[in-house]
Order: structure tokens, then sequence, then C-alpha cells
């Protein structure tokens, strides 16, 4: 049975949910958090999640670099989120919206050919000329990657039961080559010194080693696999192998040089250790032997099994240190597989002059020639122009969902074509026109540059620079100068007037955000900043001096900075606020903060729990523990504006927290019996009746 449907764990059940949905706790494999722990991330570093969602490891990473940050001041450092799937996507930004925090982006590109926005010096010049910009960000580069790549997932089979019934070899086999680029890729927008973690939920070495061992032929010394066996001392795990088989098509093969000539395509050199490529061999015949049983698509079906040669039998073994691999096997520690290996840049990728072109694949018809459409692909991509990438393969979810990857059978494996490891190609990434609407347009060419605006379901990201209501919000609720709105606000309507929204970003973030700009606007951003401020469209909020009340993920961040509209009120009218939603000002507890609450403007408040009915500071010194709540000021009455879920959970833990100083209460007041009547003993009087009634009550 399911613990989810347990009776007897159904309210524990209930309380996970709640928690999970508010950002107190992260339900997670504990295995899953494993290759972050590895990055070494920094408060001040920028990272880059290049197969983020659903998003776990992303907030997880996000945690991190708030970890060492004082309340209401913002890390130096940000994270990218990126996902190829805009569903998913969706879920990304769900589950980090928990967060709350400025310092985030999410984009929606494939990871292979994710931007590297780097500046063009002409064109910068020119994009200065027409707008102010402090950031002195060239490139788009990264501290640490975080590099989880699609898999079979065939190390989620305890807790993903289809896997049984779905796993075949040629999963693994196909998404090998789309693994290596995702890699190349993420270690070409590496800085140098800096960290990447490949990692896969999978046991399969040709998605694994084989992709390692790729990646370090590839970079020819420029990146080196990191020693890391002392860290995380209390993970059980096992080193990284160098020899293994591949298998295709019920055929163990030990080496490129057997796979038969018309499977080279699919079975490509990079999947066996050594990495060597044996043209010379002529088609190997299959020899018939034992039948075995297989699971397939279809279940159990049986293949032949082939007996080879002592020749035959003979494994290649890689000189690479591929122990230095970690791999997490369920039996070890009760989790699930994962594999780990960290990778650090050294020095500068190789200036790759041409790609090498195996004979084989030119056997393939000039129009079906993979590695040399992927290459062209590849160039426009580079020069931020419109690309149709349809026949590419697509992502897949890095957990291991097995639908939503079109290579479901052994036939799926792909060609392997050269990555973008050529770091001196990205100086050409943003020679684009500083008008960007249409140089192409005005030429009749058939691609149209690409802009931000245009992206298809994508709303624009626009700097919000309206200085009037910049400074009516200031005004309104006294914000502190010490607290930059100007320059890092952003909206995703370019029409001043019927803004909703407002987010606030932070200076890493807005550098990024200019550097976009200044290349031509490349990342596809789905979701970025913090929501700040809403705009209050009720007929209250028309009237009101300022229409944009703070909105509660933004109050963190914030509230140390406000100076005007705020309160302290006590327990018990913090309690009836979330329970009653609406009170009016004469039915508080408290006389006088009912009082003052009626003599704020009309409009968003903030109102703080009070800690021993402490007078307000100027600003607000708050801690983790300061609690505080967005209410809406009416004209008789103040309204809670803070979402049914929150309610709740604040609602359960002033109850608690009611219940412990009462308690604390009790106890204090029984002590002070204690030591009362045993000073009137040693007097020789008994002790009065009315004490012992005060207690008991």
């Amino acid at each position: 049975m399911q613990l989810r449907k347990n009776q007897t764990l159904e309210r524990f059940h209930k309380f996970l949910k709640l928690e999970n949905e508010i950002g107190n706790i992260t339900r997670q494999e504990a295995v899953s958090m494993v290759p972050p722990l590895f990055l070494d991330v920094q408060p001040d570093h920028f990272v880059l999640d290049m197969c983020a969602a659903p998003g776990s490891k992303t907030f997880q990473l996000l945690e991190i670099i708030h970890q060492s940050t004082n309340p209401g001041a913002l890390p130096n450092g940000m994270v990218i989120a990126n996902d190829l799937d805009v569903q998913r996507c969706n879920l990304l930004i769900h589950q980090t919206k928990r967060m709350c925090t400025a310092n985030l982006i999410v984009t929606n590109h494939e990871a292979q050919h994710f931007p590297g926005c780097r500046a063009n010096k002409n064109f910068s010049s020119a994009f200065d000329k027409g707008i102010e910009s402090e950031s002195n960000m060239g490139q788009l580069l990264f501290d640490r990657v975080l590099c989880d790549v699609p898999c079979s997932g065939d190390g989620t089979l305890r807790k993903a039961p289809d896997i049984w019934r779905k796993w075949n070899v040629g999963l693994g086999n196909g998404l090998h080559s789309l693994q290596v680029q995702i890699a190349m890729r993420g270690i070409s927008l590496l800085k140098v010194g800096g960290r990447i973690v490949y990692s896969t939920c999978s046991m399969n070495p040709v998605e694994n080693e084989a992709v390692v061992a790729e990646i370090l032929r590839k970079c020819e010394g420029s990146v080196e696999l990191v020693d890391v066996s002392n860290e995380v001392p209390q993970l059980i795990r096992r080193p990284g192998l160098r020899k293994w088989k591949v298998r295709d098509k019920g055929i163990w093969l030990a080496s490129h040089k057997h796979v038969r000539k018309f499977r080279r395509i699919g079975i490509v050199p990079s999947m066996f250790p050594s990495g060597s490529s044996h043209m010379d061999v002529t088609d190997i015949e299959p020899k018939h032997g034992n039948v075995t049983d297989v699971n397939s698509d279809e279940g159990l079906q049986q293949v032949e099994d082939v007996l080879t040669s002592a020749d035959d039998l003979e494994e290649e073994v890689s000189d690479l240190p591929l122990e230095r691999c970690m791999r997490l096997v369920p039996h070890d520690q009760n989790s699930g597989a994962f594999f780990i290996a960290v990778l650090q840049k050294v020095s500068p990728l190789p200036v790759v002059q041409e790609k090498h072109i195996n004979p084989e694949e030119k056997m393939l018809p000039r129009n079906d020639d993979p590695p040399k459409k992927l290459q062209n692909q590849d160039t426009e991509e580079l020069n931020g122009m419109e690309v149709d990438l349809a026949d590419g393969t697509d992502e897949k979810d890095p957990e291991g969902s097995l639908e939503a990857n079109s290579i479901d059978n052994e036939d799926g494996a792909a060609v392997e074509p050269d990555p973008l490891t050529c770091e001196k190609v990205d100086s050409e990434e943003t020679e684009v026109p500083v008008n960007t609407e249409t140089k192409s347009e005005r030429t009749g060419g058939k691609r149209k540059l690409q802009i931000q605006g245009k992206w298809k379901g994508i709303d624009p990201v626009i700097f919000f620079n309206d200085e009037t209501i910049i400074n009516s919000i200031k005004t309104f609720y006294g914000i502190d100068d010490s607290f930059q709105l100007s320059g890092q606000l952003v909206s995703r309507n370019g029409d001043t007037n019927r803004v909703k929204r407002i987010y606030y970003v932070s200076k890493s973030v807005k550098d990024a955000l200019d550097l976009n700009f200044r290349v031509g606007q490349q990342l596809k951003i789905t979701s970025v900043g913090l929501k700040m401020f809403e705009r209050q469209t009720s007929r209250e909020g028309n009237s009101a001096p300022c229409s944009f009340r703070i909105s509660s993920e933004g109050l963190p961040v914030i509230l140390p900075y406000i100076t005007k509209q705020i309160l302290y009120a006590s327990l018990v009218d913090f309690k009836h606020l979330l329970q009653y939603k609406t009170i009016k000002f004469a039915d508080f507890v408290d006389a006088e903060f009912g009082e003052k609450a009626s003599k704020l403007m009309m409009g968003c408040c903030v109102i703080v729990l009070s800690k021993g009915g402490e007078a307000l500071s100027n600003p607000v010194q708050i801690d983790a523990s300061t609690i505080a709540i967005g209410c809406w000021k009416g004209r008789a009455c103040l309204s809670v504006m803070v979402t049914a879920i929150d309610c709740q959970e604040l609602l359960e833990r002033l109850l608690m927290r009611l219940e412990i100083e009462k308690g604390d209460l009790v106890q204090e007041n029984a002590m002070g019996t204690d030591e009362v009547q045993e000073e009137m003993n040693d007097n020789g009087k008994e002790e009065p009746e009315s004490l012992e009634v005060a207690v008991n009550t």
C-alpha cells in the first residue's frame, strides 16, 4: 500500500504537502540532492542549471547562494534555470516561487544550444549611446554549471515501476550523443577555474563514463576530472568504471570494431572505453547462442545472445582516470541510483578548426546528413537567428520519464555531431544589427532575427523606468533610499498604464538583462526576478494614493526598508486577522492598535507580529523568526491580502505558539507557587487558598 493512501498517515501526508507548497520543506529523494553538494556554490557565484525542471535542484542551489546573507539583503550571485519544455518551465517556476528570490532567471532553450550572449564591441558601443548601462559584463559565463542531463532513468526503478516494463538498451544508446553535446555546451559557458557537475539517474556506462571520457578527449586537457573522494565523507560511493561493453540488438560489443557496418551510425566510437574508431574491419556476422529473456517495450521478449571468440571477449580499458567518477547504487544506502562526475575547467577550450567526418557518415544521403545539419544549426544559433530544430532530439525528463522522448526503441541511437566547443566562435555570436527589427526584412531574407518580445507565447522583459510611479511607491511606503528601486524593476508589459505586476531583480540579474539587451535579446526568458508590487484593481484601489500593493513574495526583501504604512499587532489580533480575514477597526482586542490602523492612509499596509510589545523601529529589524503579512486598509476595516494556504499555515503556527506560551506561563506560575509554598513552610505558615485557586485556573 502506498503511504499516501494509508488512513493512519493521512493527516501527516496533508501536513507534508502544505509545508512543501509553502516552501518550508522540499519533498525530494535524498540521492537527487547530492549533485549540487559537489558544486561548491558560493553566494557570489553565477550558476547555470542546464536541465532544471522540475526544479528541486534549482531550489537547492538558491538556498545555498542565500545561505550567508542577512535578512533583506541579496547575494551577489544568481541562478539561471533552463529547460526545453515550456510546461516543465511552468512547473519549475512554481517550485522556485516558494524561495521568494530576486536572483533567478528561468529560460526556455535547448540545453545544447544555450546562448553564450557574447557582446560585440561595435554593437555594445552603438547600444550604449542610446541606453545608459552600468554593466561591464561582456559575456554570460558561469562559475558553476549543473548538468543533470536527460537520461534513461533506470536508476529510479525503485520509485518508477514502469521502468521495468519500458526500459530497453536503445534508450541509453540514443541519448549518448545528446548528453555529450549538453555537457560540452556547459563547459564552453564555464569560466576558467569554474566547476561543472555532470550527473544522471542511470547506471548505464554509455550514459555515464562514456560521456565523461568523450568530454575529456574533446577538451584536450583544458578540463580535468576532479577527485572528490574527500568531500561529503558520509556518502557511500563506488568508483567509476574504466571498462564496459555496449549492448546493441541483443549483442554485447566490447569494441567499436565489433559493431556491424549498418549499425555504426548509431553505435559511435565514443560509447566505448577507448573512443577509437575501427573502419577497416569487415562486417561481423552474429553467431547465435543461448536464448534469454530481456525487457522491452512489449514486455518480456526472447533475444539471442552472441557467442564470441576469445579475441572478441577482450575488453577495452580506458586510459582516463574515470575511477574519480562516483556511482551511487540503491543497495549501498537505501537510495536511488545516481552517477556523478565533477569536472574543473583549467584553461580555455581548444579551437576546433574543422569538423571530423567519419567515413560511415558519408554513406548518408546529403539531405539527411545529421552532422552537417546540426553544424549549420549551431552557427545559426550563435548568430541569434530563429532556428527550426524540429528534427533534432528532444530533451527528456532528467528524473527518468520515458514517455517524453522519441527514442523508445533500440534503433533510436543518434549520430554524434560535434558540440559547440570552440570558444572563439562565440565572438561571432552577437554580431547583430542595432535595429533588431529587421535587417532581414528589409533585405527580403527568409529568416527573421528573433527578439525577446516576439518569442512565441513569451511576454517581453522590459525595464520599468516610470519615475512617477516609482516615486509614488517610495513615498507611500517610506522606502529607505538604501533600497535601490530605480533600474532594478522589470515588467512583462510595455504599456506603463496597463502594467499589473512589477518584478524586482538583484544587481546580478540586472547586469545579465542588460547584457541580454545588448546582444539582441538572445535569452528566451519565461520568468525573472521577484514579484514585488501588484496593481490593486478594486474600486478602493483606484481611490488610494498608491494603487500598487506589496506582494507576499516580495515582502521579506523590502520589509527592512519600509518606514510608513506599517504597524505592530499583538498575537491575539494577528491571529484574528488570519482567522477572519477582515476586521473592523473597532473590533480589535487592542483598541490602540485599531485606532492606529484607522489613521493609516487608504491602501496597502504591513502588519508585523509584535515581539513582546516592542515599539516600532525604523527600519524594521527582522530575522528568521519575524512574521509579517500584507493587508489592505479600507474606509472602515482592515483586510488580509494573503493566500488561504499561507493563512492556514501561519494560523497553525500561531496556535502552536500560543499553546507553548500558555504552557510556559503555567510552568512559571507553578514554579513560583512551589517557591512560595517552600518559603511559607519554612516560616511555619499555611499556603493561602487564593493562590492555589489562581494556579488551577
